[in-house]
Order: structure tokens, then C-alpha cells, then sequence
């Protein structure tokens, strides 16, 4: 958009032109009305391998000495780092004791230093896997 004026004028014309002409693709958009009017069972698959893995990093985690409280819905866990580590030196330490990869909360910011994600996103299996190497690794960590 080219337009020339008072600034005042120009500053709202952008603000509305922003909101009534542009936005997300319109293909897109049709593909989500689709998937919200479409079969919904999909939807509930994917709930129950979610709350499956869930239940599995949950249990993990309170095995390596961890108590999570259950969160509501979410496809990552948000776990704090043992006493006496940072982020970082923990995912390290996991990576080469346990041959897992954590991902650091630094890498979310600086206030995300001091916890570590868990991706529920793997399959069940390899999920499973992460922690029986983890508990060979370490057994309880806050032992």
C-alpha cells in the first residue's frame, strides 16, 4: 500500500487495511474449516497417544525421582533440573551418560534456564526407551 498524508490518517488507514484485507491464505483457511466440520476421530486417536505418552514421562520422571503434577493438555513436559545443574550441563550430562537428547530451557530464554522438555511427540516406543536408559543410567536422581 502507497498512500500519502496526514500521519495521523495514514497510521489508522494502515491499521484497518491490515485487518480487512490481509491475512491467512485463504486455501488454508478452507482446510480448517474442513478439518473442524470433518470426522473427529482422528482427533480422538491422537488424545489417547498423547495422554498415553504422557502417562509413560510421567511415570518415567517419578521413577528418576521426579513428582510432575499432571498438566491438561500439552505435547511437552516442562520438567525442573536436578539440584546443582543448569539446563544446559544437565542435557549434557543426559546426552552422554544416558546417550538421551533433553532439550535445554535455555534455549527458551533465560528464564528457562533450570528446566529441561520432554517432546511427547516420539513414538511410544522410543519414549519408553529414553527412560529405561535414563533409570540404567542414573536410577533415582535425587537419591
Amino acid at each position: 500500500m502507497v498512500a500519502a498524508g496526514n500521519r495521523e490518517l495514514i497510521r489508522s488507514l494502515t491499521t484497518i487495511k491490515s485487518n480487512i484485507d490481509s491475512g491467512v491464505f485463504q486455501a488454508v483457511q478452507y482446510a480448517g474449516i474442513a478439518a473442524l466440520e470433518g470426522p473427529q476421530d482422528c482427533v480422538a486417536e491422537m488424545k489417547r497417544i498423547y495422554e498415553e505418552r504422557r502417562q509413560i514421562a510421567l511415570q518415567g520422571l517419578k521413577e528418576l525421582g521426579w513428582n510432575i503434577s499432571l498438566p491438561k493438555g500439552t505435547i511437552y513436559l516442562w520438567v525442573p533440573v536436578p539440584p546443582g545443574f543448569n539446563s544446559t550441563e544437565f542435557a549434557e550430562l543426559v546426552l552422554e551418560k544416558a546417550a538421551v537428547v533433553i532439550t535445554p530451557g535455555l534455549g527458551y530464554g533465560k528464564y528457562g534456564d533450570g528446566y529441561f522438555r520432554i517432546s511427547l511427540t516420539l513414538d511410544t516406543e522410543r519414549l519408553q526407551e529414553a527412560f529405561a536408559r535414563m533409570k540404567k543410567a542414573f536410577g533415582s536422581l535425587f537419591d
